[in-house]
């Protein structure tokens, strides 16, 4: 369905599907119908003879105790339940749904023994992994038909994917990092949370039988379909369009065309910083420090929030003076920041960074007199900040920063690392190696996944099997060699070329592997998805792969190229970002 807008950018005058745009500033569609939410199914109850047993004896539960229940069992051999803040957040929510005789018995969660259902599941899971490829096919099928049912919207007559067309099942928050809320009950998305966003002439969507909705709109300056609030965090939930469709193409376009305009004037914006920090005025030496690290260190600007509703995470304006230690000597270098604070996502950002001297001289400024708790820059606001970069920059925000730094990153590293003269393997490890640089500025870290000692046991298997093999073809090498030496024949100058070829291939395969080794290796508690989805401007790297003769499927998955079919189509192997 996805119509390449090779006219809308090339100039060529190009296709019908990008003509159609002339529509008044903030109008996103004309016309929008879709089948609403998919609702996840119902709760099946647990087998007679799988039971939970509280203080050694089995314990009957009701239907709603007993499906929050199976949430907990089913996390068992996960390390979520072995933690303190997950076990009491579930255990008050659990305790909430409980009937009233339910709370008189079960008062403490040491005497709960959920491992009868985590079992259940266990082999309920594995069964399902070993069903013959029939009804593996019969349950292919029916997934693909609640995709063509739910799964496609109409939209100004074209039909487009659905990005997340269900609901997310019930369950128990987990959150990343050492989020506060781990724990808690995520509970079932009902018809009456929905509110439904479509066109009014469209064929409105039903709901489930015996339900309604909690509102219909016909709102056509915004792009979801529909949307709910979660219990958790309080935050509105959205279904969207699928990353493939042309109207999420276009905005993914536009940011990184709005990251590129920032490459003609970032000198300027880093003259006028660097002259701020001089400022008679606080407010401004604040200002232009925080720049300075947004743009230095690619840091989040970090939002203001309500006082403890969320997990206790700064970005670059909310930090506060105990997030900092500063070292006018620190390792053989002068004036360094030391910083260590919980960014986005409870995910730790610790680093150690040598700054300019008047930068160091400011922040000695800020922190005077002021306790651990205090903000570093108690005069700046996301908002004062934000406004004075769009005054710097039409479309300018501190994110912008990140993916400008993070694109121009790349495609530094790309041109110093590639060596034209590699194999595809090693230049795949050139280019995994600059988008661990981007992860490393943008701190997307992970934790390393329970798999990989595993995995890399395998691997080293493999490798050694392949070394033995190359010994292997190099004493056969020398065996037809010394047989030739004695014989002369054609027939014997054949057979050396061929076990030299064998040889060769070998070795090939055996630099493959160990390339394999160690790109695992570097990459095992760093995450480069979002960075490559989010932050890294597709263009350079699909230039990168048609400059260098590498298949674009080695990059990216099927689902990114669909994202970035825009992408592959405009960029050529000279593309400049």
């Amino acid at each position: 369905p996805w119509v390449t807008p090779l006219g809308l950018w090339m100039g060529s005058g190009g296709c019908g599907r990008w003509e159609e745009e002339k529509k008044e500033d903030g109008v996103k569609w004309m016309q929008l119908e879709h089948r609403g939410p998919y609702f996840v199914p119902l709760y099946e109850p647990l087998p007679e003879d799988v039971q939970f047993y509280y203080d050694g004896k089995p314990l009957k539960l009701s239907l709603a105790t007993e499906e929050i229940a199976t949430f907990y069992a089913k996390m068992l051999d996960h390390v979520y339940t072995t933690k303190e803040i997950f076990q009491n957040n579930f255990f008050h929510d659990w305790r909430k749904e409980m009937t009233s005789e339910e709370q008189e018995i079960i008062k403490d969660l040491d005497k709960c023994d959920f491992g009868e259902i985590h079992k259940y599941f266990v082999e309920k899971n594995e069964a399902r992994k070993a069903l013959p490829k029939e009804e593996k096919q019969k349950l292919k099928e029916e997934a693909d038909k609640i995709q063509e049912e739910y799964g496609y919207c109409i939209l100004d007559g074209h039909r487009e994917k659905i990005g997340n067309f269900k609901t997310e099942p019930p369950g128990l928050f987990r959150g990343r990092g050492e989020h506060p809320k781990m724990g808690m009950l995520k509970k079932r998305i009902m018809p009456e949370d929905v509110v439904i966003n479509c066109s009014r002439d469209s064929k409105i969507p039903e709901p489930p039988e015996g339900h309604k909705w909690k509102e219909v709109r016909f709102d056509n300056t915004v792009t979801w379909l529909a949307s709910w609030t979660e219990n958790i965090q309080n935050t509105l939930k959205y279904i969207m369009l699928n990353p493939s469709s042309k109207l999420k193409g276009e905005k993914d376009w536009q940011k990184y065309e709005v990251a590129r305009r920032l490459k003609d004037v970032v000198h300027k914006i880093r003259a006028q910083y660097r002259k701020d920090w001089k400022s008679k005025e606080i407010k401004k030496r604040q200002r232009a420090v925080a720049l300075y690290f947004i743009d230095k260190l690619a840091l989040r600007a970090g939002n203001e929030k309500e006082e403890g509703e969320t997990a206790d995470t700064v970005g670059c304006c909310s930090l506060r003076v105990e997030h900092i230690q500063l070292h006018p000597q620190l390792d053989g270098q002068e004036h360094v920041v030391e910083f260590d604070f919980l960014g986005k996502d409870s995910i730790r950002y610790y680093n150690k960074v040598s700054v300019e001297k008047p930068v160091f001289k400011n922040l000695q400024l800020f922190m005077k007199n002021k306790d651990p708790t205090d903000d570093l820059f108690d005069q700046l606001t996301t908002t004062f900040l934000n406004k004075h970069l769009q005054h710097l920059m039409d479309g300018l925000t501190a994110k912008v920063f990140r993916t400008y730094n993070a694109s121009i990153t790349l495609q530094e590293q790309l041109k110093a690392l590639t060596n034209p003269e590699d194999n595809v393997a090693a230049k795949l490890l050139s280019y995994n190696r600059a988008n661990r640089a981007v992860a490393i500025l943008c701190n997307h870290q992970r934790s390393i996944p329970k798999t990989f000692a595993k995995s890399m046991q395998v691997l080293q298997a493999k490798i050694d099997a392949k070394k033995k093999q190359v010994e292997e073809a190099q004493e056969e090498v020398k065996k037809a060699e010394d047989e030739f030496e004695d014989t002369k024949d054609a027939k014997a100058e054949a057979n050396v070329e061929k076990k030299k070829k064998l040889l060769k291939r070998l070795e090939e395969q055996l630099a493959k592997l160990n390339v394999q080794a160690t790109d695992k290796e570097e990459n095992k508690q760093i995450a480069l998805g979002t960075s490559k989805l989010n932050y890294l401007d597709p263009r350079i790297s699909v230039a990168w792969c048609k400059k260098f003769g590498i298949p674009i499927e080695r990059i990216y998955n099927k689902t990114q190229r669909e994202k970035f079919a825009w992408a592959i189509d405009m960029a050529g192997e000279d593309f400049e970002f």
